[in-house]
């Protein structure tokens, strides 16, 4: 059995990778501190550390003549309007952090690496649809710390095989709901859209509602996790099977604006959706789709979930049955 070590797989994301390279056969390690993730989101065969990656005497332990075959890295902060407030947080968690933790597995033995990215990368681009190798231009310091891990991860090519991901915007859970969104502070607009639409929560703010686009309201490409989940598996295979290192981006090359999203939700419920025309909020991008071609041709991949009517149906069960327990 192969051993995949995982960071950050008691988080929203990790857990519906862990769960499906479990599925799959693999022999799951999660290293995790809990600060967002979620024991409950833990698979029963999966093994828990609950550990910081900066603690390297307690990495050393866990990775010492384990013979992980790849290592997945999720573990960082996400929330941007927090990393306006605290640049040097992002920049030390999800930069300095990571590039100690990954320098351990590289001495380790652990050469094989998904790092985990993101496409606010590409900061505010012109363009319907942004290709891999499209200019960079971080707009916030959570989207800096992302760029500096994958220039690390460049930068030293010749001792990793790796592939980057950069994600799109990720949301709902996997189709038993076992494995969804639990963060009670989490900016996803999915998540949000769904509480106000159960009337968990009053409204939703929508930041900035003259931009550039069909309605004045930014625009976002959605993938649903469990097809990310599904692009983890194939890039995992990829990897321990000698494929080369590479980058690509995970979206479905579909934009909707966020009064798209408020006016599905309105179909689904037979509801009116309450939401309220706010400012926009600093390092925000007016439209971020993604061109998918290259992830497509490479791995021959389809989405199973790419209709948006279900994405939101999916997140709105999975808020019932967080308000249920």
């Amino acid at each position: 059995m192969k051993k995949i070590l995982v960071t950050g797989g008691a988080g929203y994301i990790g857990s519906n990778i862990c769960n499906l390279l479990i599925e799959k056969g693999y022999a799951v390690t999660i290293v995790d501190n809990l600060s967002t993730g979620n024991k409950k989101l833990v698979h029963k065969q999966a093994k828990l550390h609950v550990c910081d990656i900066s603690n390297t005497k307690q990495i050393i332990k866990i990775i010492k003549n384990q013979k992980y075959e790849l290592l997945i890295h999720l573990a960082g902060l996400t929330k941007i309007n927090e990393s306006i407030q605290k640049p040097k947080k992002y920049l030390l968690v999800n930069y300095v952090k990571a590039k100690l933790f990954l320098n351990t597995c590289l001495d380790h033995g652990i050469d094989k690496v998904i790092i985990s990215s993101s496409a606010s990368v590409y900061g505010n681009k012109n363009k319907k649809n942004i290709k891999e190798n499209d200019t960079l231009n971080p707009t916030n310091p959570y989207a800096l710390s992302k760029l500096k891990l994958e220039n690390f991860i460049l930068n030293n090519s010749k001792k990793f095989k790796y592939v980057i991901l950069r994600y799109f915007n990720v949301a709902g859970a996997d189709y038993k709901l076992r494995f969804g969104l639990t963060d009670k502070n989490s900016q996803n607009l999915i998540k949000i859209a769904s509480q106000v639409a159960l009337e968990t929560r009053k409204r939703l703010i929508i930041n900035g509602s003259n931009y550039k686009t069909k309605d004045g309201t930014p625009i976002r490409d959605f993938i649903h996790v469990s097809d990310l989940a599904e692009i983890h598996i194939r890039v995992c295979k990829y990897l321990i099977d000698g494929g080369k290192s590479n980058l690509f981006n995970c979206g479905y090359g579909v934009g909707y604006s966020v009064m798209d999203i408020v006016n599905e939700f309105e179909k689904i419920t037979k509801k009116k959706f309450n939401y309220k025309l706010g400012p926009r909020r600093i390092g925000d991008c007016a439209n971020i789709v993604a061109d998918i071609k290259k992830f497509k041709k490479k791995f021959s991949w389809r989405p199973k979930y790419k209709k948006l009517s279900y994405l939101l149906k999916n997140s709105l069960d999975w808020e019932n049955k967080l308000n249920i327990y």
